[in-house]
């Protein structure tokens, strides 16, 4: 087996579709149907079956593709390993990114760190926080920077903690929200459950949306545009000139805060780019707060 070979399974997998597989991998649908017929051939079963909608896997595929991640997360260690045994810090640093983190904070990160170590290539996935955690758990990713408190029981650096506000372009009575039209995004389950439990705790009756938009900025933008009021975190409206903010607090009096952190295994400190990466990260100056 191949590495290719392995990387047809898992994709088609993940896929279930011959189609789409062929384009991810940048085959010819004749030359991926010819690989899976060789694996096939080697193993003396068969993997695939094609249906209507798509590929089903045989409990003997099922296997194989379950093997196929084990099989190529090896393959990447061995050559990182192979890359870090020389005295250079060098490599490929493959970082999983919150959508926040990765427009606001990272470019800027990345161009110190570059500076110091120029041999140093990035691989950058972003996405959800959620998504962002289970890519440095399953160790897709080297580093993974979330927000919000996720229960991580490795190796973990705190940047930075901020506040969640009402954002408002007039002038707003805290009281008077249920009754105000207020704008909402996308975000992560975490963010939306401490909203959603701060609101439980202070209003009987649900809120008035307004508006529904795709991300933060966005709803940032309608804002401040007096369409309507939005709970934010405090980095978010920062970015945007003469709004009202108020601090939401829980029980306690206490402003609620979201936290802002960096996870990686420790065991991949081992890699010399890695080990770069977090002491470089443990060197920068971070506000504690917001």
């Amino acid at each position: 087996m191949e590495y290719r070979d392995w990387s047809i399974l898992q994709t088609l997998y993940r896929e279930q579709n011959i189609t789409r597989t062929a384009k991810s991998l940048y085959l010819s649908q004749p030359a991926l149907t010819k690989r899976l017929r060789q694996i096939e051939k080697e193993f003396g079963v068969q993997i695939v079956q094609r249906g209507r909608r798509g590929v089903h896997f045989t409990p003997e595929g099922e296997y194989l593709a379950s093997c196929a991640d084990e099989m190529l997360l090896r393959l990447r260690k061995i050559k990182e390993h192979v890359a870090n045994m020389g005295e250079q810090v060098s490599g490929t640093l493959r970082l999983g990114v919150s959508n926040y983190f990765a427009h606001y904070k990272l470019p800027g990160l990345l161009k110190l760190f570059k500076q110091e170590y120029p041999l140093v290539e990035f691989k950058v996935v972003t996405g959800w926080s959620k998504d962002v955690y289970q890519s440095v758990y399953n160790q897709d990713v080297h580093v993974g920077f979330v927000r919000g408190n996720y229960n991580w029981p490795d190796g973990k650096l705190l940047l930075f903690e901020e506040s969640v506000c009402i954002v408002s372009k007039d002038p707003v009575d805290v009281a008077d929200l249920p009754s105000l039209p207020r704008i909402d995004y996308k975000t992560d389950p975490l963010l939306q459950a401490l909203v959603d439990s701060w609101w439980a705790e202070n209003y009987s009756s649900p809120p008035r949306i307004g508006m529904e938009v795709d991300k933060a900025d966005t709803c940032g933008e309608m804002v401040a545009n007096g369409l309507g009021y939005a709970i934010l975190p405090r980095l978010v409206a920062n970015g945007k000139q003469n709004l009202y903010l108020i601090e939401i607090k829980d029980a306690a009096n206490k402003p609620v805060k979201r936290s802002t952190w960096m996870f990686y295994h420790k065991a991949s400190l081992e890699l010399q780019n890695v080990r770069a990466f977090v002491n470089f990260m443990q060197r920068m100056d971070f506000p504690h707060s917001y």
